[in-house]
């Protein structure tokens, strides 16, 4: 008897981990802006906020004007706009079509930015993200 009972656990366990799983969301930076020069993504991210741990960020953008998508290592780096310990995760012509996509999957907070031109300098391709649990 004690061994069908851990069998059900474990199947609960299991679904349960799989229905977390499919509770994910996928989240166009910028909404219907996409992730544009000249758009407040600090605004956005409040409005939409809050971001889900496993979630997947799309960054879409246009070839021209050229952007870009950064992982900024620490906050003094996304204030100042600072790329040089700087991750490129999305060159200048990945982001049109489908975007580029990124899950968070790691329990931290998250500096995205674009190096091109003065996206970054001009603090209007700039986002944080700090994930939230899914209860």
């Amino acid at each position: 008897m004690a061994s069908s009972a851990k069998q059900i656990i474990l199947l609960v366990a299991m679904a349960a981990s799989l229905f977390a799983v499919t509770q994910a969301d996928t989240v166009v930076v910028g909404g219907s802006e996409n992730w544009r020069y000249g758009y407040n993504y600090t605004e956005w991210a409040a409005d939409n906020a809050p971001i889900y741990f496993q979630d997947t960020l799309v960054f879409k953008y246009k070839k021209s004007p050229a952007h870009s998508v950064y992982l900024l290592p620490n906050l003094y780096s996304y204030l100042t706009c600072d790329f040089s310990k700087a991750k490129l995760l999305a060159n200048s012509s990945q982001g049109h079509g489908d975007g580029y996509a990124f899950v968070i999957n790691q329990w931290r907070v998250f500096y995205f930015a674009s190096a091109e031109g003065n996206d970054c300098e001009d603090g209007l391709m700039k986002l944080i993200v700090v994930p939230w649990p899914r209860y």
